[in-house]
């Protein structure tokens, strides 16, 4: 199979990456993602892992892909899927009125990873393997730095896409 490339964009700031998908290692979350692009949201800073933004979406693939090239240590530049269970609905999280939807939706996390040292565990449910669909292969330096600015600038009215290449 030849290789497939999405972007991955931050809209008001105006800044994209270039990531391949990683059909040989995540074959059922690579297609359930691309199928379903173009795809994207409300940006969000990941509070537990570190160097982490992510956007919400309901579930979207026909079937959940299941685990597949699972980390609980993304790299920078490693694009992850999870599925949430409702968990997320609850006020502790912090996620806006209508942001996360109702507890009784499977929903779908979208998480790019731009810096190093990060762990995924979260005090509630412990260890969060996520599924490691794609990585970034232009554009990193750049995005990481768009994300971080996420970080310390606020994630309010940010966009978070991810489109065919």
């Amino acid at each position: 199979m030849t290789d497939r490339f999405i972007i991955v964009s931050l809209t008001s700031r105006d800044v994209s990456a270039r990531a391949r998908l990683l059909d040989a290692e995540a074959p059922r979350t690579a297609a359930a993602v691309w199928d379903a692009l173009p795809l994207g949201g409300q940006v969000f800073h990941g509070k537990f892992a570190r160097n982490e933004i992510y956007t919400l979406a309901p579930a979207f693939a026909a079937h959940e892909p299941g685990p597949e090239n699972t980390t609980v240590t993304p790299i920078p530049g490693d694009l992850c899927y999870f599925t949430f269970d409702g968990v997320l609905d609850n006020p502790a999280y912090g996620y806006e009125s209508g942001a996360a939807p109702s507890e009784h939706s499977l929903l779908i996390d979208l998480a790019v990873f731009y810096g190093r040292n990060n762990l995924l565990v979260n005090g509630d449910v412990g260890w969060v393997p996520g599924n490691v669909f794609a990585t970034i292969t232009d554009g990193l330096v750049e995005f990481a730095a768009a994300c971080n600015d996420i970080w310390m600038g606020g994630a309010r009215g940010e966009t978070l896409t991810f489109a065919r290449a």
